[in-house]
């Protein structure tokens, strides 16, 4: 094989090596469909030994206008979000889709809004999604009026979200309903104090007084309202910031409740993750889930059935591979869809214990 000589080797020595045009090339790259499977092995072996990688992927992206990904905006840090299962749902399929059309994922964290932040943080946040070199953007659960949403709208991108309050296109389940189902099936079990555990930005363990719901994310809102509405009238329904939605910040929630003298019969929790972990805490303190203490979650991960929760399933997986495709083929999807949710009873819920029925403790 005749080798080029000079210290940078580029598509054109590779052309020039393996006896073909700069366009096979790049085909045998970028487009592969367009080469028999043994030309294309031939080049890609040439490349080897020359030590080409391949096009540069900024200045592909230059050329064509196409960076061939998509960024995933999450309002965590990345250590988080690869703890939390519904997450790691969520980007697998995601990642299915994107997959099959040769397309990557850029992962951009976001500092979480809220009070305190200091104007660098959003900046450097800001700065990431305004750097990104990607076609569009999915992200969970962002409102409207957040600042990512507003700096993906001045770059023209396109955006997915799985708000039931977004503007834009979006894939989302009815938060509402899945309220209702859960508040409906605690109210069958004769369920009238029911303490509901929300992801807020709060101190986990706090109480959340009624004058400060508003403020929570629309999800939370929306579950909480169906609960109250599918429970019978007097029904007390205090809520309690769950932090930021992992263990240690569950733990503590649920303590806070269980140690209320006036500890309600039943625990409606944000996610399984928060479910989960207010199961560890009452069994710590002698207490039976299911019997003596009613527990409900939120999503149907793969820890619920481990851990016998009723929960409320929503297809995750199927929310990813969605979003990924209302990117990808914006022409033939629709610009909103709503997921089925369904409740899925365990054995974490049960009826309310007799000497509880009259309001005792």
């Amino acid at each position: 094989m005749r080798r080029v000589m000079g210290n940078r080797t580029t598509l054109r020595s590779v052309a020039e090596a393996a006896g073909v045009s700069t366009a096979t090339v790049s085909y045998a790259f970028n487009r592969p469909d367009r080469l028999s499977g043994e030309m294309r092995s031939r080049i890609l072996a040439v490349a080897r030994e020359l030590g080409y990688p391949g096009p540069d992927a900024a200045a592909r992206s230059l050329r064509t206008g196409r960076a061939n990904a998509i960024g995933v905006i999450f309002t965590t840090e990345l250590t988080y979000a690869f703890s939390d299962p519904y997450v790691l749902a969520l980007l697998g399929g995601l990642a299915e889709t994107l997959a099959h059309s040769r397309t990557s994922l850029v992962l951009i964290p976001f500092a979480p809004v809220i009070a305190g932040l200091s104007d660098v943080e959003v900046r450097e946040s800001l700065d990431a999604v305004h750097r990104a070199v990607i076609d569009g953007a999915v992200a969970d659960g962002l409102t409207d009026d957040h600042p990512a949403v507003r700096a993906l709208s001045d770059r023209s991108l396109p955006l997915v979200r799985s708000s039931d309050t977004a503007a834009g296109r979006c894939v989302l389940i009815d938060d509402r309903q899945a309220g209702r189902e859960i508040g409906r099936h605690l109210a069958d079990l004769g369920h009238r104090e029911v303490a509901v555990v929300v992801s807020s930005p709060r101190e986990p363990g706090c109480p959340i007084p009624p004058a400060e719901e508003a403020a929570l994310h629309p999800y939370s809102r929306h579950r909480l309202a169906g609960i109250r509405e599918a429970l019978p009238a007097g029904s007390r329904v205090p809520v309690v910031s769950g932090g930021r939605n992992a263990d240690a910040a569950g733990r503590i929630a649920a303590t806070a409740i269980l140690a209320a003298p006036d500890r309600p019969t039943a625990i409606a929790a944000d996610s399984d993750v928060l479910a989960a972990t207010a199961v560890e805490v009452a069994t710590a303190q002698g207490l039976r889930v299911g019997h003596e203490l009613s527990i409900t979650g939120f999503d149907d991960v793969p820890l619920a059935a481990s851990t016998g929760l009723t929960t409320i399933r929503q297809p995750i997986h199927e929310k990813g591979r969605l979003m990924a495709r209302m990117l990808l083929d914006p022409d033939n999807t629709p610009d909103r869809v709503t997921l089925p949710i369904e409740l899925v009873a365990r054995s974490s819920t049960g009826p309310v214990p007799s000497h509880r029925l009259h309001g005792g403790t």
